[in-house]
């Protein structure tokens, strides 16, 4: 028999919870005034998956620190980004650092652990429960804000001190999870991308030692290779949006990947929106098959990702559909190497980056002959599969994660059956 707890039903201006904004005075860092290391100061790139990205933290003084009381953050704070698309990403402080600032757009909101356990709050905020409501509250449309106002008049739903402290247990238990599946296919990617600098960069491919070298536009390269363009790969398909005036064309039939859905992923798995099978149909030619390399050219360019069905893009994405599909692995990284030449040739005096479809094929690469490229598909292409795998189990992972949350803390699911159920699927 379920057992249903007490729940404390407050709105946030009500609940055990300090809100603490980031210092707007004069004294507010300016990045002249970062140095290579200090004290940590956050802004939204730093949240990353609910973490702390330390390789996204700008780092001030001791001095200039010490000259700004506000924003401060200690262990165990929740930071939320509070402007800009990431409005309402969340990150748990935990112990990743025990000191540091918050600037502007961002918010510390602070547990009284008396009352509420600090990993509770992260997970019920960063949960789809609380997202839902958060949508009714965001404003503007061009730069999305969460203003402290309305924040303080959204609800949070919390059992006893204890119950919270088990589910968060259960919950962080799956995040280890995640984290040491994405550990694992962070170092298949190494391993993929050093045989490909190998072979592919440095030339050292097999029996390169017979292989003698020769100029080319593009400096020197093995006899035989070619310096070839990204529409020489197959055709090059840019992404549009169907009329957002007919509701009709979106729904849950086709994935539609946007440059958010791109973002650390070798694959895609999930979209957060999806088009309709009318919607597919209104703009056919824009659909693009399973092992499409697909690449964002407006705004954050250089991203890379893979489809695993058919789909389509919006328009800050152009997508090479292969002619010969064992140059996926290659072609994958050799896009990578191509970031910095994408931000240049997009690079129009504008303040986003914009690479059109024509420059986007005229960009010159390396290839070598299909003999040597089928070999090194031979090589990489089961741990980009182990990739995919591993992808699929954290998405799986994820929702489950979000979908116990809710029925934890009603009593729905007992926090015993949870716990057995991580147990079963570590």
């Amino acid at each position: 028999m379920a057992y249903y707890p007490v729940l404390n039903t407050k709105k946030i201006k009500d609940a055990p919870i300090r809100l603490i904004d980031g210092d707007r005075s004069a004294k507010y860092p300016k990045r002249s005034e970062f140095v290579p290391e200090g004290v940590a100061f956050l802004n939204a790139e730093s949240i990353k998956d609910g973490r702390i990205n330390l390789d996204a933290v700008n780092f001030i003084s001791e001095e200039k620190y010490s000259a700004i009381s506000k924003g401060r953050i200690q262990t165990d704070d929740v930071v939320m980004t509070t402007r800009g698309n990431g409005t309402g990403d969340v990150a748990f402080v935990g112990k990743t650092i025990s000191r540091g600032l918050i600037n502007a757009q961002m918010l510390i909101l602070r547990a009284n652990e008396t009352e509420l356990d600090a990993a509770f709050l992260y997970y019920f905020l960063r949960s789809p429960l609380f997202a839902a409501s958060m949508k009714s509250f965001r404003s503007g449309s061009a730069q999305p804000q969460l203003p402290m106002f309305a924040l303080k008049e959204m609800e949070i739903r919390y059992p006893a001190l204890l119950r919270q402290r088990r589910i968060a247990s259960i919950l962080s238990a799956y995040d280890d999870l995640i984290e040491n599946n994405t550990r694992r296919i962070k170092i298949l990617e190494q391993m993929a991308q050093t045989l490909y600098r190998e072979w592919f960069v440095n030339f050292r491919f097999p029996g390169h030692q017979k292989v003698k070298m020769v100029e080319s536009e593009l400096g020197p390269i093995p006899e035989g290779w070619e310096v070839a363009h990204v529409v020489d790969f197959g055709s090059v398909v840019t992404g549009k949006t169907p009329s957002k005036a007919r509701p009709d064309f979106f729904g849950a039939d086709v994935p539609f990947i946007k440059l958010p859905d791109m973002h650390g992923n070798v694959f895609v798995l999930d979209t957060s929106e999806h088009l309709s099978v009318l919607g597919q149909a209104s703009q056919a030619n824009k659909t693009i098959p399973a092992n499409t390399l697909c690449v964002s050219c407006i705004g954050t360019a250089g991203i890379v990702v893979i489809t695993t069905c058919p789909s389509q893009t919006n328009q800050q994405i152009n997508s090479v559909v292969l002619d010969y599909p064992p140059y996926r692995e290659f072609l994958y990284f050799r896009l990578l190497d191509l970031r910095e030449t994408i931000n240049q040739y997009g690079a129009n005096g504008a303040t986003m980056v914009n690479l059109n479809k024509t420059k986007f094929e005229n960009l010159r690469l390396v290839r070598s002959p299909q003999d040597i490229v089928t070999c090194f598909h031979a090589l990489a292409a089961p741990m980009f599969e182990h990739v995919r795998n591993l992808q699929q189990r954290t998405v799986t992972l994820s929702k489950t994660r979000d979908f116990l949350l809710p029925k934890l803390i009603s009593g729905e699911i007992p926090v015993e059956t949870a716990a057995e159920l991580v147990e079963q699927t570590a």
